[in-house]
């Protein structure tokens, strides 16, 4: 297998860490490291695993970047904003770093076919000069005032959205909760197909998950979630679950948070080294999703390696998000040919989207 593959990562929240972790992005690793040592504010403090050099280094010339900002009523345990229109600011002033970005030469916003076409072209040729190209996805729509806001969110770039995080969401209900999408959840899903935004049915709890799948014609994928079948948790799909995505032509992201990856994972007590939690248990998922589909047409990378967490809950044998690199050669290991694993670390969410955009 040839080194240094191109790669796709379907979710990474960027600007979340951008914005509300104050990290600039343009540092390397190890200087965010060292900037944040002593740090307790957040649980992956000193322990990040992405920067802009490392999406260089490791040949990420393409992601979907999120806005993220959770709207949480009176007396809930779960961190978030305190009204819609808070939440809705939040994901203004992080399309606000990634425009800043653009601005400084280091990314570039991907919106449809020819901004995608022109992207690849331009990164193969010449990638050391290139900006990171980035398509934006929403990760839970309750900064959706109302849905006079998707237009306008459109209008900014949005291709993607996911009507649930975690807990309970004015969409949808997300990881840990139970219910469907309701009369609110239906009218967003409608506005999303009259736009033709895609779907990203990642956090979807299973009652708003087959209730969102019924209600929605368009195109569908799921970002970042991995296979029941290993960690027996909500928040991964089950074999049918995953099955009827295969149906409906999605792409499945693989997610690199250790506690999705093995079973029985203590939040603040495991450790990667504990559990051995390891990339090999990433490719598991990616395999599984292959022989439930019969092909490799639906299985990708969605790493999530900047959701909140860092080294001390990711795999063992990963330092920093170039180490996706080593997924290729663990693929080979196991039978897959070269197209083969083209199409999981780059092709089928390209191709997917050049579908969607056609």
């Amino acid at each position: 297998m040839t080194e240094d593959i191109f790669i796709f990562d379907a979710h990474l929240d960027l600007s979340m860490n951008a914005v509300e972790w104050n990290r600039d992005l343009r540092w390397q690793v190890e200087e965010i490291r060292q900037s944040e040592k002593g740090l307790t504010d957040k649980p992956d403090r000193a322990k990040g695993t992405v920067t802009l050099p490392e999406l260089r280094k490791g040949n990420v010339g393409m992601v979907v970047a999120t806005q993220i900002a959770r709207y949480v009523k009176k007396g809930s345990k779960l961190p978030g904003w305190h009204s819609p229109e808070q939440a809705y600011a939040m994901t203004q002033a992080q399309l606000a770093w990634y425009k800043a970005m653009e601005s400084a030469g280091e990314m570039l916003q991907i919106t449809d076919k020819a901004s995608l076409t022109k992207h690849l072209e331009n990164w193969k040729s010449n990638r050391e000069s290139q900006p990171i190209g980035y398509m934006l996805s929403l990760e839970g729509a309750d900064s959706i005032v109302d849905l006079s806001y998707v237009e306008k969110a459109y209008a900014q770039g949005l291709r993607a959205i996911g009507p649930a995080h975690y807990g309970p969401g004015t969409y949808a209900q997300g990881t840990d909760a139970t219910g469907g999408i309701g009369a609110k959840g239906k009218a967003l899903l409608k506005e999303m197909e009259a736009l033709n935004i895609i779907l990203d049915a990642t956090h979807l709890c299973d009652d708003s998950f087959w209730e969102a799948l019924d209600n929605f014609n368009g195109h569908v994928w799921a970002s970042h979630n991995n296979c029941r079948k290993f960690v027996n948790h909500n928040r991964q799909y089950s074999d049918e679950q995953i099955k009827v995505l295969i149906e409906r032509g999605a792409v499945i992201g693989a997610a690199l948070d250790a506690w999705m990856l093995v079973p029985n994972w203590v939040r603040g007590e495991s450790t990667p080294e504990s559990t051995g939690a390891c990339l090999e248990n990433v490719v598991e998922n990616i395999d599984h999703i292959c022989q439930l589909a019969g092909n490799t047409n639906h299985a990708a990378i969605g790493s999530d390696l900047d959701g909140a967490f860092g080294i001390e809950q990711t795999p063992k044998d990963l330092n920093t998000i170039a180490d996706l690199q080593k997924i290729p050669a663990m693929l080979s290991k196991r039978g897959y040919i070269e197209e083969d694993i083209k199409k999981i670390m780059h092709q089928n969410w390209i191709d997917f989207l050049l579908k969607v955009w056609s």
